[in-house]
């Protein structure tokens, strides 16, 4: 019992992570349509911002995590004036194709300045572990997802229980409705980009604790942000929090008691196997 409890443990705060950047994703996807593969290289980019920060300032956990907050939200910000609002008037496929090539020139653009190595934050920076009952869990995880949950759950009150957040859902619903209505339009989604990125560079940040870090990380990470989207419901905030711990729990479970090398296939089995059944995801709603 107390080996299932430390799985099970070890998977829902992996999970809460998950669910950080995919509510990000998932708020992109609700509000505009627009699918944006450069995102699992967001998370990438906060990854190292951290790994900069604790380098050239010694900075902590909240300092580096803030930063790449920051720096993400502007970068989300300037994409979507820059690149997103342009694209969004021609087809779906030069959508497709420019968040792919940014997500080539972000990843590439890493390569060049930090090179094919894998880097690592020094132990020092958050260690040690701590024993919850008859589980022992490392300080590097449990900040990660405890503060990742309570980020998603922040995401998603500030959506539903403020002026601002329903302002965003306003456009999102109707984006002439919301124009007629004094709302601009251009501004919710600048800002919904802006928090999107933001929550991908805290998740990296907070990821950069416990888990390598090089150019290429971002692609398995949009990866598992797919499926945690598509899982929970696209557009779904809720969803994703729940696919997200989800997903985390089945690699946990699967890694433990089949293998690592077979997790990713029931990860991806049962994946499937939802979507069979209800192609809207978890939480989704049907169109």
């Amino acid at each position: 019992m107390a080996t299932a409890a430390q799985v099970l443990a070890g998977g829902l705060l992996v999970g809460a992570v998950y669910a950080l950047f995919s509510s990000g994703l998932t708020l992109i996807w609700g509000m505009m349509n627009v699918i944006n593969f450069a995102h699992g290289d967001f998370v990438m980019a906060g990854m190292y911002i951290a790994f900069l920060a604790v380098a050239w300032l010694h900075a902590g956990p909240l300092a580096f995590s803030l930063l790449a907050a920051a720096l993400l939200f502007g970068f989300g910000t300037a994409v979507y004036y820059g690149l997103i609002r342009r694209v969004m008037r021609g087809p779906t496929l030069a959508q497709l194709l420019s968040t792919f090539g940014l997500a080539l020139l972000v990843r590439y653009t890493a390569f060049w300045i930090f090179s094919a190595n894998f880097v690592t934050l020094p132990g020092s920076v958050l260690g040690g572990t701590v024993k919850l009952g008859p589980i022992f869990i490392g300080i590097p995880q449990l900040v990660a997802g405890v503060a990742a949950l309570a980020l998603t759950l922040g995401l998603h009150a500030l959506l539903t229980r403020t002026a601002l957040g329903s302002q965003i859902l306003a456009v999102a619903e109707d984006r002439q409705a919301a124009m007629l209505m004094g709302i601009n339009p251009d501004r919710m989604q600048a800002l919904a980009w802006g928090m999107a990125s933001a929550a991908a560079g805290i998740a990296g940040a907070l990821i950069a604790t416990f888990y390598y870090i090089s150019p290429t990380v971002g692609e398995s990470l949009a990866l598992i942000a797919f499926v945690v989207v598509a899982f929970g419901g696209f557009g779904s905030v809720p969803g994703a929090m729940v696919a997200g711990l989800l997903i985390g729990l089945i690699e946990a479970t699967s890694a433990f008691y089949i293998g690592p090398v077979y997790q990713d296939v029931v990860v991806y089995a049962l994946f499937v196997g939802v979507l069979w059944v209800r192609p809207q995801g978890l939480m989704g709603q049907r169109a």
